[in-house]
């Protein structure tokens, strides 16, 4: 009996899963010990200052991403679309604690939803997205999003959009990728970034 897909789709299958494996190999050795959850990341100086938070702001909130970053062939280029992630607690990704998808949203398990807007970003990994520094434009429903102003993107593996032409104008690519995100509240307890 003969197989319905053809060489080609069958190796891009497994190019797939061999790109998803090696995010997840290469994250575990990057950051292979983490200091705690309350203690804001380490930048690499000078090329990151910018990304650091204003005083008067803490972290109260650290996850570990794993995803995709969705792109659309334009017709001349590979377009951003959106992020698709589910953010865990740890860096084993066990216990989901939540979900990252446009806007850019990052939503609990509870409900608590913030959306953010980039302020800055670097790229110390020129194979990798950029790390960078949100503020937050809006919040819904208590919980630990609700009183966040400030989300930082660091420690990125893979995401960069494809390194060649699309075939077909509206072409989707998923790169896979990983990140933490450290999610910042003043500690004064208001609402209002710095």
């Amino acid at each position: 009996m003969k197989s319905s897909q053809s060489p080609h789709s069958t190796r891009s299958a497994s190019s797939k899963i061999v790109v998803h494996a090696a995010v997840l190999a290469l994250l575990a050795f990057r950051i292979c010990a983490r200091a705690g959850d309350s203690e804001t990341p380490s930048l690499p100086s000078p090329l990151c200052d910018s990304l650091q938070v204003p005083e008067g702001n803490s972290v109260a909130f650290h996850a570990f991403a794993i995803g995709v970053q969705i792109y659309r062939w334009d017709g001349t280029n590979w377009v951003f679309v959106a992020p698709s992630a589910k953010l865990y607690a740890d860096l084993g990704y066990h216990g989901q604690v939540g979900t990252h998808y446009a806007g850019p949203t990052w939503e609990s398990n509870s409900g608590s939803k913030v959306v953010g807007m980039r302020l800055e970003g670097c790229t110390p990994d020129a194979s990798a997205i950029p790390w960078l520094k949100l503020g937050a434009h809006s919040s819904q429903r208590p919980g630990v999003f609700s009183h966040v102003t400030f989300i930082q993107r660091v420690n990125t593996i893979g995401g960069k959009a494809p390194g060649s032409p699309g075939t077909a104008v509206g072409q989707i690519a998923n790169m896979g990728y990983a990140a933490e995100y450290y999610f910042y509240s003043a500690t004064d307890g208001s609402d209002s970034a710095q």
